[in-house]
């Protein structure tokens, strides 16, 4: 499996559900077995059923996680030599040339991910047209609605 890139908060939030998956849920999941178990008969017990499945779920969810972060390349923009240059985990002010409207988006993992919160997937043709950029570059995105200028107003390193 190829390395996955991570920010060091994107790590430290895998890291974090998994402790909470191993130490809360796991437990929870096993006490809701042993719960539904001693209700008798379980082939007709839906009880039994659900607790099983969310079993499934959460041991599932916990070697997802071990996974991503056993593959996890973990990047500080803060200890990278980039000189201004847009890169993964730098946060960008951007003006859109059409509307002049301006963002802030920072570049990471496709899992940290989430445009809501100014958080855009490395792999995003946005992402990808900013990388290697500097501050007044222009960067042109080819979106679904056309295409798209921005320019680079401010690469920090957060």
């Amino acid at each position: 499996m190829s390395k996955v890139p991570l920010t060091v908060n994107g790590a430290e939030k895998l890291r974090a559900e998994l402790h909470q998956l191993k130490t809360v849920e796991r437990p929870s999941v096993i006490a809701a077995i042993a719960e539904a178990r001693s209700h008798g008969d379980l082939s007709e017990n839906a009880e039994y059923d659900a607790a099983k499945e969310r079993q499934g779920f959460v041991e599932g969810r916990i070697k997802e996680v071990e996974g991503k972060l056993s593959n996890a390349q973990i990047i500080d923009p803060k200890l990278l030599d980039a000189d201004g240059r847009c890169v993964f985990g730098a946060t960008l002010d951007l003006e859109d040339q059409d509307t002049g409207t301006q963002v802030t988006y920072q570049i990471v993992g496709e899992d940290e991910a989430n445009i809501k919160c100014g958080k855009i997937s490395i792999n995003s043709p946005i992402a990808r047209a900013l990388i290697g950029k500097f501050s007044g570059d222009i960067a042109q995105v080819q979106a679904p609605g056309g295409l798209r200028e921005y320019e680079v107003l401010d690469v920090r390193y957060e």
